[in-house]
């Protein structure tokens, strides 16, 4: 089977992706065959409390923490993204490149996301969640696990997918909707099964295909194949893949599986090799 469109890569523009580049990235996919790629780079809004002991000595994260713990994601230098994109297509005629942002938590900040996205013209603009409320603050994933039960913690991440959807404004495809269970194997000492939240996924789903955007299968942590036949059995219309590669020796890991697991499950590639891929 031939390889998916890649559409959820970040790059040094992205600020968490310090070894990334838009240029090796192009040129790894020309490499490898890929049809077409998009550069979604982090927009992030969300102040969140990062629990400095638990985050490995040297880690990039750190050089970004206040002293009171609170990490402040640095702006997305829109009008440099945008002429690094050119700039590559350029570079690279032959391979299909798309501009995009992956904007996280988009729900709670309305106003400053709709002036960003009006700021130029992305082909590509994903939804996410990454991090849920706590305390006085917010937290990701890996510095819940350890203060609050793990099933706590999908769930309620899975809920809070549910107003994301209901208030995130335009974006096309939502990513990640297992993000929790990345970190799972690292914070607990027994296996998952996504079966326990089949209700909080089913709940999810349900208002993700009614709304008419399309299923990311992110394939950082393999996608459950139950999770797909659940989005289809809630009537979801469409995905997409991402690698969510934060270096380009990421960019396309796991797509050609992830392809063949959406055929199985009854998608088909769309006209174009950008296209979301639609049920049959």
């Amino acid at each position: 089977m031939s390889l998916p469109s890649d559409g959820h890569v970040h790059t040094e523009w992205s600020w968490d992706a310090p070894t990334g580049s838009m240029e090796r990235s192009c040129a790894r996919a020309v490499a490898i065959g890929l049809p077409a790629i998009a550069f979604t780079e982090h927009v992030d809004h969300t102040v969140t409390t990062v629990p400095v002991d638990r985050i490995e000595p040297g880690h990039l994260v750190l050089e970004l923490v206040a002293p009171d713990g609170r990490l402040t994601p640095p702006a997305l230098d829109v009008e440099g993204y945008l002429a690094a994109v050119e700039r590559c297509r350029d570079l690279f005629p032959d391979l299909r490149i798309l501009s995009g942002l992956e904007l996280g938590e988009p729900h709670w900040h309305r106003d400053a996301v709709r002036r960003l996205v009006a700021a130029g013209d992305f082909d590509r603009v994903l939804g996410s969640l990454h991090c849920l409320p706590y305390g006085d603050g917010f937290r990701e994933p890996p510095g819940l696990f350890g203060d609050l039960d793990p099933h706590e913690i999908v769930r309620g991440y899975l809920a809070e997918v549910v107003r994301l959807v209901a208030d995130g404004g335009d974006f096309a495809a939502l990513a990640h909707v297992d993000y929790p269970l990345r970190f799972w194997d690292a914070a607990t000492d027994g296996p998952y099964d996504v079966a326990t939240y089949e209700d909080d996924f089913r709940l999810a789903l349900r208002a993700l295909a009614g709304s008419g955007r399309a299923l990311e299968i992110n394939t950082v942590l393999p996608l459950d194949a139950t999770v797909l036949r659940w989005w289809r059995e809630e009537g979801g219309q469409g995905i997409t893949f991402g690698s969510d590669a934060h270096e380009p020796e990421a960019v396309a890991r796991r797509l050609r599986d992830a392809a063949a697991m959406a055929t199985a499950f009854g998608f088909r590639p769309g006209r174009d090799p950008f296209d979301v891929w639609p049920r049959s």
